[in-house]
């Protein structure tokens, strides 16, 4: 019986070692002071974020002080909002040198003209900016989605007015899971921005990613939001190769 009590009370400690050795490697992770991805600065050299209202008033001037060369603001979502933040993001960002763009939320839940026309209606075409992005990604369980032919159907409308307002090939900001449900094997014309936070970009996706969001739980410096991450971001390339893609 009391062998029997002992190993009770060995497995108890093993468990509660292991829960709370969890629960600090959860609470580090949350605060963006450990990450799984570290992409090398020497084959990835061009930085950048991405921000919302959630960052509240950022100083631009501070952040491009940290190896940030880009950003994509957060401009619209579906067919009537607009980030509280985003003209003064677009024009400070601007003003620091940092090379911009702005990207829109895709709705599920309303019409892609109509979203097309919020986003158009928000954001300059500047010659010198970023080319637009289509942020696709899950606030439904799977299960509750539109179907594929829909989906693509939307991304469709929204990839030709972005193109046909701004001039340039849009980007398309999307996790794995999205690009294979609705992406993968269409004949849509985007450049891939791709999200994967716990490895590298799965070598299968296509086309090859131009932007890849390798940390959602950043900590810089220059920015009193609510959020006190930041998303982080490398371009596909060398210095040389991302002022060509600019120049396109």
């Amino acid at each position: 019986m009391a062998e029997n009590t002992g190993k009770r009370r060995h497995k108890l400690a093993v468990f509660a070692i292991l829960a709370t050795s969890a629960a600090v490697f959860a609470l580090l992770w949350q605060r963006g002071l450990i990450w799984f991805n570290m992409p090398s600065y020497t084959r990835y050299p061009v930085r950048g974020v991405d921000v919302s209202h959630y960052q509240g008033s950022i100083d631009w001037e501070l952040l491009s002080t940290q190896h940030v060369q880009f950003a994509f603001l957060k401009a619209t979502e579906g067919s009537s909002t607009v980030d509280e933040y985003f003209a003064q993001n677009w024009q400070n960002a601007r003003a620091a040198g940092v090379k911009t763009g702005a990207y829109h939320f895709f709705s599920f839940d309303s019409a892609a003209s109509t979203q097309a026309d919020n986003f158009c209606a928000v954001v300059p075409a500047e010659p010198d900016a970023l080319p637009p992005v289509i942020d696709l990604e899950y606030y439904r369980r799977e299960g509750e989605m539109p179907a594929p032919a829909e989906i693509t159907a939307s991304l469709r409308v929204l990839l030709d007015r972005m193109r046909s307002f701004y001039g340039k090939k849009p980007i398309i900001y999307t996790t794995k899971s999205c690009w294979e449900n609705y992406l993968q094997d269409t004949d849509l014309d985007y450049t891939l921005w791709i999200r994967s936070t716990i490895t590298a970009p799965p070598q299968e996706i296509t086309p090859e990613w131009t932007f890849w969001q390798y940390h959602p739980r950043g900590r810089l410096k220059g920015y009193d939001g609510d959020e006190p991450c930041i998303d982080l971001n490398i371009f596909n390339g060398s210095e040389s190769d991302f002022a060509a893609y600019c120049s396109q």
